[in-house]
């Protein structure tokens, strides 16, 4: 797919596949195998149980027959990205270094293409290792607009594939996501505030402010991920192309009257 033989830079010809440089190089992690195990678990579980917390999850393990520790399951769970839900936000105090935004979404009438994107990063298992997968979806359309994958989560990272899905589909209103520190970012908020793009973030503890992204990795995983354990990058990178290929252009959505996403997405575009 990426050739070193090629006139193309093998920069350029990540920049065109979308693809991170990060993950041509990736090699497995460094994880041990029961680890790997546990956390293909702990991300299939997510989509049942997303209430449960640390304690819970230890005693589920437990029944199972992994005997996992506080401290190492709150690793873990940080590596697969779980966030449990709770009844009301949290009462931590926040980082005040950093960049933090209201939740614009609440009340909002959403009726129109590029009026609100929602991205997110998710954990990806593979069958010796893991990647991370970052995805931009347009929320009134379910067009995902932009995804990367990458070895580890860093804010660069993200920044470069919302910026190419800005170069490709043009800016949206209003950015939302969660308070993860590649969100809060200068970089993050220099870019979207340099285009004009509002912003807008989860309030700790309310997983359902980006429920439209969750749906998404849910699709993403039950539908294609689980069904298709990858050996390599590579790999993964060319089944998840396919994939946002199906759910972009073939798969009918119920929300969506049974339409694709980019049936109503490119068709917004045409008549603006």
């Amino acid at each position: 797919m990426v050739s070193k033989d090629e006139k193309l830079s093998v920069r350029r010809q990540c920049v065109l596949l979308g693809l991170c440089r990060t993950s041509l190089y990736y090699t497995a992690s460094e994880e041990t195998a029961e680890n790997l195990e546990v956390m293909r678990l702990l991300d299939r579980q997510y989509a049942v149980t997303p209430f449960y917390g640390q304690r819970r999850l230890q005693a589920w393990l437990a029944g199972k027959g992994y005997r996992v520790n506080i401290k190492r399951l709150r690793r873990l769970m940080g590596l697969v990205r779980w966030r449990t839900l709770f009844p009301k936000p949290r009462t931590t105090a926040a980082d005040k270094k950093a960049y933090k935004y209201p939740y614009l979404l609440k009340g909002l009438d959403i009726d129109r293409r590029n009026q609100v994107w929602e991205l997110d990063i998710s954990y990806i298992p593979m069958r010796r290792g893991y990647m991370y997968l970052f995805a931009i979806i347009d929320v009134y359309t379910r067009y995902v607009v932009g995804w990367s994958l990458s070895n580890t989560m860093t804010a660069q990272w993200c920044v470069a594939a919302l910026r190419e899905a800005f170069e490709r589909h043009g800016c949206p209103e209003i950015v939302n996501s969660d308070q993860g520190s590649q969100f809060t970012s200068a970089d993050y908020v220099e870019l979207l505030e340099g285009n004009g793009v509002a912003i807008s973030m989860d309030g700790r503890g309310r997983a359902l402010d980006d429920i439209f992204i969750e749906r998404l990795w849910r699709s993403v995983k039950q539908e294609h991920v689980y069904l298709n354990p990858c050996e390599t990058g590579d790999e993964l990178w060319l089944g998840l192309d396919g994939y946002f290929r199906l759910y972009n252009d073939e798969r009918l959505h119920q929300s969506l009257g049974y339409k694709t996403p980019a049936s109503r997405y490119l068709l917004q575009n045409e008549t603006a």
